[in-house]
């Protein structure tokens, strides 16, 4: 019993200085990350629920599943924004695969793409897989892993403007504010299947006055228009409790939503093609136009904070 009561007691102890010892603080390092996005433009195959971008070497909570064909808008209208968004991932040499997304292991165990990228922090990217999985030559499907570069252009004033063809034919674009006329002269001429244009720098559209409060996409193919008065998303401005929107110097407390009409913005449209009838490709009967932000506004803030 004895023998019992000192080892409680020598327990104890060493419980209380345990409990002493000052608290230990590790410090971990911010690790660089780069924003990564998966767009499925592929109109002739996928798994029941579209596909799957996975990372293979670092477990990370950034996976893009169930992504179907446009990546499956939420309106049955082209004319909506693009549900695709940056996800977090370490920067350096990375390792991904894209599977199809299915119940059936025979089927969700296939890799369509097997493939190492480099990627550097504070840098957005596009993961497109385009182009047809029944084809051959130039027109088979593949990955595209593009840079979404603003380039040189940081001008918090303006809004960047592109497109991204996803299609295997050239297409001609003209951008316009909403409630003017198209120009006579695309503002991309000729864009190539399978690629994106380089950006345009605008003002941005007038927030406050309906009739230009956004800017409009013509789209055509050997002079047949495709898209006409496609509207891109509109964003809206920082929201404080006192002013809408905020005036300078105020802290927001909603952050703005990129768009055409918030300055700092960059957006691409993205033009798709229909889908491949009878393939499980998510079905769409005609071409397709939608909208993502390549770059959000900046974060608004007191002087005192900034």
């Amino acid at each position: 019993m004895r023998r019992i009561h000192n080892l409680i007691l020598a327990g104890l102890v060493g419980v209380g200085v345990s409990a002493c010892q000052p608290d230990t603080v590790i410090n971990v390092p911010a690790l660089p990350t780069a924003g990564v996005r998966f767009v499925n433009a592929v109109p002739d195959t996928a798994g029941a629920f579209g596909m799957d971008l996975r990372w293979m070497d670092i477990v990370e909570n950034n996976d893009h599943y169930r992504i179907g064909f446009r990546d499956g808008p939420s309106s049955s209208s082209p004319f909506v924004s693009q549900t695709a968004q940056y996800k977090p991932a370490q920067a350096g040499s990375r390792h991904f695969k894209i599977f199809f997304d299915d119940t059936l292991p025979s089927v969700a165990t296939v890799a369509v793409v097997d493939t190492t990228v480099t990627l550097a922090g504070d840098v957005n990217y596009t993961a497109m897989l385009w182009g047809n999985a029944r084809s051959t030559g130039a027109n088979k499907m593949h990955l595209t892993f593009m840079t979404d570069d603003i380039g040189g252009n940081k001008d918090t004033t303006l809004v960047g403007l592109r497109v991204i063809n996803a299609d295997s034919l050239p297409i001609d674009v003209s951008v316009y504010l909403k409630g003017a006329t198209a120009p006579a002269t695309p503002t991309w001429t000729a864009v190539p299947g399978y690629s994106a244009s380089t950006y345009t720098f605008v003002a941005p559209a007038s927030y406050t006055t309906a009739a230009s409060n956004t800017y409009m996409y013509s789209v055509s193919r050997g002079g047949v228009a495709l898209f006409t008065d496609a509207a891109a998303m509109t964003g809206s401005p920082a929201n404080c409790d006192l002013h809408y929107p905020c005036l300078p110097g105020e802290q927001p407390d909603v952050e703005a939503a990129p768009g055409a009409a918030v300055a700092g913005s960059a957006i691409s449209a993205m033009v798709f093609p229909r889908s491949v009838a009878g393939s499980r490709a998510q079905s769409f009967t005609t071409a397709g136009i939608t909208f993502t932000w390549d770059r959000r506004p900046p974060k608004g803030c007191k002087p005192t904070l900034c």
